[in-house]
Order: structure tokens, then sequence, then C-alpha cells
């Protein structure tokens, strides 16, 4: 049996990327054979990313791609447990190494991406990788793939908000104004024969119950619901919202002003619509001193 050195230790912590606990452990395991060990922590790492699947990821990053020619481009959301691991380089890494694979492999089903190779080995591979160094549960939650013969431009607020547009015509700087803006004002879609039907009906029908409680005349109400609806289909739609750099002029006037349109867009909040798993920590602490 081979002599268990800390330098040993910190060579398997090296190749491994896993706790020095763990790291010593196997050593033990394999009696200080440093490959044996390796291989060890690599079956254990694959159980441990399936033991931690079960663990609610409400945080991450939302990570974007963009070729060098500006024509193709992707959007995701990478998951995990808490804030401390979303700002992690490792975790960084693997967010833009999966967007990247969106990107070229033109799959955006999130389980099918699981299975595309990149840099020597499968996304899923990848993944638990990064799940047994950090420790905690890490998914893909959902993309969004854009092929342009225009330009793409993006905008990133830290890395919980991202905004993937497709505009033809203007400059780049065009491009990444009205991103921003999408950021700060999250229309629903660009323009309002876009505006999905169900929601438009929804709005109608408390606009018409609002306005029919004033006791005015059937006409009289009828356009009060209309004038509603227009100023509605302002707030939600980009071209009708007021550009947040200039709240006098709407993002649609600053299209026609710089010739250009926006064809798509797409914004991602990390988190968004997952129920967090709330954690009393007085609790658990009161519970295990009781032990």
């Amino acid at each position: 049996m081979a002599e268990i050195t800390a330098k040993l230790v910190g060579e398997l912590r090296e190749m491994t990327g896993m706790g020095m606990m763990e790291c010593k452990k196997a050593l033990v395991e394999t009696q200080g054979d440093i490959k044996a060990a390796e291989e060890l922590l690599r079956i254990k790492s694959g159980n441990k990313a399936t033991k931690l699947a079960g663990r609610t990821a409400a945080e991450g990053t939302v990570a974007v791609y963009i070729s060098d020619d500006k024509k193709l481009g992707a959007l995701l959301e990478v998951n995990c447990e808490t804030d401390f691991v979303a700002k992690d380089a490792n975790f960084a890494a693997f967010a833009a190494l999966a967007v990247k694979a969106v990107a070229e492999s033109n799959v955006t089903d999130i389980d099918a991406l699981a299975n595309v190779s990149v840099e020597g080995a499968t996304v899923e591979e990848a993944r638990k990788a990064i799940v047994a160094k950090l420790g905690e549960n890490i998914t893909l939650r959902r993309s969004v793939r854009y092929e342009t013969n225009g330009a793409l431009s993006a905008y990133l607020h830290g890395s919980k908000i991202g905004v993937l547009i497709a505009v033809q015509g203007g400059d780049e700087q065009l491009g990444k104004d009205i991103a921003m803006h999408i950021a700060a004002s999250k229309p629903v879609c660009v323009s309002k024969d876009q505006v999905p039907a169900e929601l438009l009906e929804t709005e109608r029908k408390i606009f018409s119950a609002q306005a029919a409680e004033s006791g005015k005349p059937a006409e009289i109400v009828a356009k009060m619901v209309e004038g509603r609806i227009t100023k509605y289909l302002a707030e939600v739609t980009l071209l009708g919202q007021p550009f947040v750099k200039n709240p006098d002029q709407t993002v649609e006037k600053l299209l026609a002003e710089k010739g250009a349109k926006v064809d798509a867009f797409t914004m991602f909040v990390v988190g968004e619509g997952i129920e967090k798993k709330v954690v009393d920590y007085a609790a658990e602490v009161a519970a295990a001193a009781k032990v």
C-alpha cells in the first residue's frame, strides 16, 4: 500500500476536482493507487449527481452565445441550488460550453441536448462532472437558438436576465440598446398582432367588467374598453413601448428612424416560475441540537 500523503491527496484533487476528504477516502479505499482512486471517484461522482437530482435548482445563470458573424446565436438557462455556485467560474464555464453546444448543434430540446458532444464529451457528461466538483444539483432548463440574415445582439443583466434579439438593419449599438430595453421593460412580443389571443381576451373581459361598473351607456362602455385595449397593447408590445433611453420616443419610431426591424427576441429570467424551497435554518439547528 502506497503512503497516502498530503501531496498524493492534492494530486488526486487536481485530477478530479473533488474535495480533499473525498480524495483521501478514495485513496484509502484503493490502498493509495491514484489511478484506481480516480476511477472510483468518477464512478461515485456519477452516483452523486443522481442523488442531487431531486434538489431544487432555482438559482443559476443565463448564458448567451453569438457567432463572430452575428448570424447564429443561442440563449440558455442553467440552474443550480445556490447563488454561491452560480458565481463560480467552473459553473460559468459549463454554461458557456452548453450554450455553444445549443447553437452549433441546432438542438434546443433539453433532453436531446444531453447527448450532444462538445469538446470531447457529451453535455450530460460535462454536467455530471461539474455536479461532482461543486456538490450541487445543476440542470439545463430551457434554450432557444436563432439564425438570421440580419444580425443578432444580446444583453445580460448580471447573470440573471438574458436577452437575445434578431434585428434587420440598423447597427450593432441599436441591437444592444433594444436588447437592454427588453430586459428593462419586459414586453410580451414584438407587435400587437403577436399578442396571444387568450391573453387579449382575458384583458378584454376584465376591462369590460370594470367599464360596466361605471353605469354609462353601452356604446360609451365599448369605447372605454377599446381605449383600454389600445393602451394595454402599447404596454406589452416592444414596438408600442416608450424607449428606455428616450421615453418621448417609442421603440417603433426609433426603429423607423434607423431603418431597422426586430424579427424576434427571447428573454430568460433565472428561476422564473420555479417554486423555491424555503429553508428554516434556525429550526434545522435547533433540531440538530436535540440529537
